[in-house]
């Protein structure tokens, strides 16, 4: 049969375009420590998921309190436990006030790995500050049987006000004797160079609030002392890896989600370096890389808005030492295979539920458990 040359060109148009399309929606993972030959393939077949709970009220943070017990965080105020066994659920009083708004609001709840029923259980929060708000970092004891939160402090309230009602980070991570926990740059860029301002920042403390005296800052004059690392945008998953690594995950901008190694001192460059766009348009925000300025372990172009990350303790999947991070605007769990301490490959899973994922967190037994916006509490069967 004859073809036009007519027809011919626009079928060549045609192709031409379907694979700009399919060139534009590959994600590329621009990550200058990972050599792409090492890539492999996935450890054991992809988990199936048992929905053991519905009807949360924005999930935010969670952690384990007790076998099969786990205690979340509802944005708008209220912290629920859950038994798996059951599936029960109870409200658990004496939350603090917080500022539902934008993308504050209660936010992350975890405990310290060392953990016994009636220990301390730290949280952060977006607290009022003369009609506005800042993220705040308390810590309280759990009472099971009553149901009740009790002896609350607020072990710093950051400096981290601004007129929007976005950004404030916000999770925690533990060693032996520090809590750490991450603050966004409020919306405001140019906290993220300004070590006058918690925003844009990793903060480390004792575990009772105080300022250790080996932070990187405490005898600088023109920084704050709680300061572990800075230039950060939206750090939104932080964790320690089974060698003591502490690992970040944030968001960029349009493009450019990083995942960060954080070492004290260190400056991550935002917003003078950053891998992604304005959302207004094709522009880059900053420059790629700079002298003094860490570059990213592992970069997410386009965006996967990462929320939690979890360094995986246990083997129960075949994942012990990886990553993991929940995705919000492209609905997955990120995993990203580490190798050497480094990453090396990523894989996806659950793309097909089409759930953004909030929260991700290991139990003693090595189940993983995950928390949807939707309200949804998941395990890893």
């Amino acid at each position: 049969m004859l073809i036009s040359k007519h027809r011919v060109y626009r079928l060549s148009v045609f192709l031409t375009v379907l694979a700009s399309l399919s060139a534009a929606t590959e994600v590329v993972a621009e990550a200058p420590t990972v050599d792409v030959q090492n890539v492999e393939a996935p450890k054991v077949e992809a988990p199936k998921v048992d929905v053991v709970v519905t009807g949360l009220d924005r999930p935010w943070g969670m952690t384990e309190v007790a076998p099969g017990k786990l205690l979340i965080s509802e944005k708008a105020g209220s912290f629920v436990l859950v038994d798996v066994a059951t599936q029960a659920k109870t409200v658990i009083a004496g939350a603090p006030k917080v500022i539902d708004d934008g993308q504050g609001g209660l936010l992350d709840v975890a405990v310290p790995p060392e953990y016994q029923p009636g220990g301390w259980v730290y949280f952060t929060y977006s607290a009022p500050v003369q009609k506005q708000s800042a993220t705040a970092l308390a810590r309280a004891r759990l009472n099971l049987k009553s149901g009740l939160l009790t002896d609350r402090q607020t072990l710093l309230v950051t400096t981290s006000v601004t007129d929007t009602s976005q950004h404030f980070g916000s999770r925690i991570a533990f060693d032996d004797q520090h809590v750490f926990f991450t603050v966004g740059d409020r919306g405001v860029r140019d906290n993220g160079q300004n070590l006058k301002t918690h925003a844009g920042t990793v903060i480390r403390l004792k575990r009772d609030g105080s300022v250790p005296d080996d932070n990187p800052f405490v005898d600088r004059s023109d920084a704050l002392d709680e300061i572990w690392s800075y230039g950060h945008r939206n750090p939104q998953g932080i964790a320690f890896d089974g060698d003591g690594r502490l690992w970040l995950i944030e968001h960029g901008p349009r493009g450019g989600d990083e995942l960060n190694l954080i070492e004290p001192g260190k400056n991550y460059g935002w917003p003078v370096v950053s891998q992604g766009k304005e959302y207004w348009g094709p522009i880059a925000v900053g420059v790629k890389q700079k002298e003094g300025m860490e570059s990213a372990a592992k970069v997410y172009t386009p965006s996967i808005a990462p929320s939690s990350l979890l360094s995986v303790k246990r083997n129960r999947y075949g994942w012990q030492g990886d990553l993991l991070a929940g995705a919000l605007v492209l609905t997955h769990l990120n995993r990203i295979e580490m190798k050497d301490g480094k990453p090396a490959a990523e894989i996806r899973y659950f793309e097909d539920k089409k759930q953004r994922l909030r929260a991700v967190a290991e139990g003693a037994d090595g189940t993983i458990w995950i928390a949807t916006d939707a309200g949804e509490l998941w395990a890893l069967r």
